[in-house]
């Protein structure tokens, strides 16, 4: 794919509190409150990356680029941190939504069922019940991607996995 496509390609950082737990999210495409758009003007499908570790958002922007090209763009594609493995720089204002107050307090965030409770409550929280999903999980990522279709049926969910070349 030609590089000044995947530049031109608008990505938005945001950094959210989610669970108490400040969490890094970038957003492929014009897309950043999908609750703010008209429902008939909403995207009806979301492309969700689930990051492997170290959970450093950043890593997926080519990949994430490349696949909003490739959807034609479409479709929002966003890339979400682990809950503790990335910090708002000091001049970066972290946002909240009055519904992340409301979430239950997760026991262990930092460990796994943390983390995979942490995604389950930024999904509820961001994303449209009526809005289906694609979630990309790599390495670990796979499996809270696993673990997120068992806790969650109700989220129109499907599931790809994302593996390194070798």
């Amino acid at each position: 794919m030609d590089s000044s496509i995947k530049e031109e390609v608008p990505v938005h950082e945001e950094f959210i509190l989610c669970c108490g737990v400040e969490t890094q999210v970038l957003k492929c495409g014009p897309w950043t409150n999908l609750f703010n758009e008209q429902r008939a003007n909403r995207p009806k499908l979301l492309i969700f990356i689930i990051t492997g570790n170290p959970g450093f958002c950043s890593f997926y922007v080519p990949f994430a680029k490349t696949l909003y090209s490739l959807t034609n763009r479409r479709f929002p594609i966003w890339v979400i941190s682990h809950a503790g493995h990335a910090l708002a720089p000091k001049d970066k204002k972290i946002l909240t939504t009055s519904d992340d107050s409301n979430a239950q307090e997760i026991k262990d965030i930092y460990g796994l069922q943390g983390q995979v409770e942490h995604k389950l409550a930024f999904l509820r929280t961001h994303v449209p019940k009526e809005m289906k999903l694609v979630v990309i999980g790599h390495s670990i990522g796979c499996y809270i991607s696993l673990e997120i279709l068992k806790l969650a049926p109700e989220l129109p969910l499907m599931l790809s996995t994302l593996e390194a070349k070798k």
